[in-house]
C-alpha cells in the first residue's frame, strides 16, 4: 500500500471524527438556543399580560394581515351566529 494513501487515510478519520464531534455540538447549541428563545417569547407574552386566546387571535391576524381587531369581530359574528 501507498505511504501517502494511508497517512491520508489516518488523516481523513480523524477529520470525520472531529466533524461527528462538531456536528453533535452544534445541534446541542441549537437546542439550547431554541429553549432561551422560547423563555424570552412566553416571558414577553407574560410582561404584555396576555391571554392564549388573544396570542392566538394576534397570531392569526398577522398571517391573514389584518387588524386584531377585525379578526375579534368576525370571531364575535361567527359565534353569534351560531
Amino acid at each position: 500500500m501507498n505511504p501517502k494513501f494511508k497517512k491520508i487515510d489516518t488523516e481523513y478519520e480523524k477529520n470525520a471524527a472531529k466533524i461527528s464531534a462538531l456536528q453533535n455540538r452544534q445541534k446541542e447549541l441549537e437546542k439550547q438556543r431554541r429553549e432561551l428563545e422560547n423563555l424570552d417569547i412566553v416571558g414577553l407574552v407574560r410582561g404584555m399580560g396576555m391571554t392564549a386566546e388573544e396570542l392566538s387571535a394576534l397570531m392569526k391576524a398577522s398571517r391573514e394581515n389584518r387588524p386584531v381587531s377585525d379578526q375579534n369581530k368576525q370571531e364575535g359574528t361567527t359565534h353569534e351566529e351560531i
